[in-house]
């Protein structure tokens, strides 16, 4: 399954079923197959992908991972992020599976 999230500013952002599914808990969202994420609600989602990409970051320099040693949540989050940030601007809803 994919998840394939779409909005009026932004161009779709087509995930894999596990890092859609991630990205959601994180923003406190039902992975369903249908969904909504409303202006009012993108500052939380923003803040909390933003605060678990940085606790990500600092447990990988605690374990001495390599950069580059394969895709973390920053780089699977920052289409989306890039998409929460257009549309709570505009303030326009992200939605998918419609």
């Amino acid at each position: 399954m994919l998840y394939k999230f779409k909005s009026k500013d932004a161009g779709d952002v087509i995930m894999l079923e596990a890092n859609g599914r991630r990205i959601l808990e994180i923003i406190g969202k039902d992975a369903g197959l249908k969904g909504i994420i409303l202006p009012e609600q993108m500052p939380a989602a923003i803040a909390a992908l933003e605060a678990a990409i940085a606790l990500e970051q600092s447990g990988d320099e605690e374990a001495g991972a390599v950069p580059g040693d394969g895709l973390g949540l920053h780089q699977r989050a920052l289409p989306f992020l890039d998409m929460l940030r257009r549309n709570h601007k505009s303030g326009h809803e992200v939605v998918w599976g419609v």
